[in-house]
């Protein structure tokens, strides 16, 4: 996944949502820093059943916001 410039580009289908693991290994971030911005809102996520389901575009718009 490219955070820069959007979904993939060599035909592969990018995920919509990630599990917390995948997102700290996408991002990282922490796992305690990942619960940190859902609570607070700043990225956003599902629950499923018992699965926690993290927006794809949210944690990128987290990132690339934070761009300097």
């Amino acid at each position: 996944m490219n955070f820069e410039t959007g979904p993939s580009t060599d035909g592969a289908l990018e995920p919509i949502s990630v599990r917390v693991p995948q997102a700290v290994r996408l991002t990282g971030l922490s796992r305690s820093r990942i619960y940190e911005l859902m609570k607070s809102g700043e990225i956003e996520f599902v629950k499923v059943g018992a699965s926690t389901l993290i927006l794809v575009e949210s944690l990128r718009a987290y990132i690339v916001g934070r761009r300097r």
